[in-house]
């Protein structure tokens, strides 16, 4: 039967005692060596050690053995159709100098087997180089050869690192909630949420997050926009432009926007709250119509507005994840071992 024998490891210019403090964190809040956001983070359901439950997006394991600053193996749940062990290891390399060693060693059920090779090795792969990036980033301040992502580590990213649904509008929405007047909620013309849930690390700033959803919108969204400039004005509706969304107010976590025109008032809030799993990203829409064109409008745009906001708030959370190099290349400090 077919054995995973998988290993990844890089010479680092640190004691061990420095390593494995790094490796004592791991599966933490603030974990530095784990590469998120780019990655769902690993989470432990209590402080390292043996005994310890959890994983990383689906994959399942517990802790199996543990050594301070030195060791620490996990065992897989044979559910996810691996049978065996990881294992991260500090190994003394001289007085000022280890080894940062993982090793994956298991059996793949029947279904596991074609999808190692094919999607699920290349991206164990990457996370691994992302991890010793990192590692080498605390030690050195920079990296030598940063990972290269392959398609299928991309794919995987876009896939379960970032997830869009539609909501409900946040109670904690405020900046939102006080810019409506009290008879707006009842004969609101369009009112939704969709929210983004991506891993810890990314910007928690609704500002950036504003730049990023309305100032970078996907190209289709792009000429959308510009046919209904194209189709709007002999219907006595206002040419739209980026003042549309200029921001209102804001506080720490929530960013209010929006424009009033002849044909309608639009407002929409962008709330960040993020957790010690993640950050949600809540974009919250009010409109109300004027008149009897303005409704109309609105009816029509209520056929595009899901799709589109759903497309504009994943495209910023994918921008958001998007791996990047940890260092400028060019600035050798030390030689990974491959």
């Amino acid at each position: 039967m077919t054995v995973i024998d998988n290993t990844h490891q890089r010479l680092l210019p640190a004691p061990a005692a420095d390593v494995g403090r790094l490796l004592d964190r791991i599966g933490r809040p603030g974990d530095p060596l784990w590469p998120s956001p780019t990655w769902q983070p690993m989470r432990l359901d209590r402080p390292l050690s043996v005994g310890a439950t959890g994983g990383h997006g689906p994959v399942r394991y517990h802790v199996s053995d543990y050594r301070p600053g030195r060791l620490v193996e996990f065992t897989f749940d044979p559910r996810i159709g691996l049978t065996g062990t990881h294992t991260f290891e500090v190994i003394d390399h001289g007085d000022d100098a280890c080894v940062l060693r993982h090793r994956l060693v298991a059996t793949p059920s029947a279904h596991m087997r074609p999808l190692w090779p094919a999607l699920i090795g290349p991206c164990h792969d990457t996370v691994l180089e992302h991890l010793l990036d990192n590692a080498e980033h605390a030690v050195t301040g920079t990296v030598t050869d940063p990972v290269r992502y392959p398609w299928q580590a991309r794919l995987d990213v876009r896939l379960f690192s970032v997830q869009v649904n539609a909501t409900s509008v946040p109670q904690n929405a405020l900046l939102l909630e006080a810019a409506l007047p009290p008879a707006a909620g009842p004969r609101s013309d369009l009112a939704d949420a969709y929210a983004a849930r991506v891993p810890p690390g990314v910007t928690t700033d609704p500002q950036a997050w504003a730049d990023a959803i309305f100032g970078n919108p996907p190209p289709a969204v792009t000429a959308l926009f510009r046919l209904r400039n194209a189709l709007v004005t002999p219907f006595g509706i206002e040419r739209g432009d980026r003042s549309a969304f200029d921001t209102i107010s804001r506080t720490d976590r929530e960013l209010l926007l929006g424009t009033d025109a002849g044909h309608l008032d639009f407002r929409a809030s962008i709330l960040v709250e993020p957790d010690d799993d993640g950050v949600t990203v809540t974009l919250s829409t009010h409109a109300v119509a004027h008149h009897r064109t303005g409704r109309l409008y609105l009816a029509l745009v209520r056929l595009f507005h899901p799709p589109v906001v759903r497309a504009m708030l994943r495209r910023a959370a994918a921008a958001a994840v998007r791996p990047r190099p940890v260092t400028p290349p060019g600035l050798p400090t030390t030689t990974p071992l491959r």
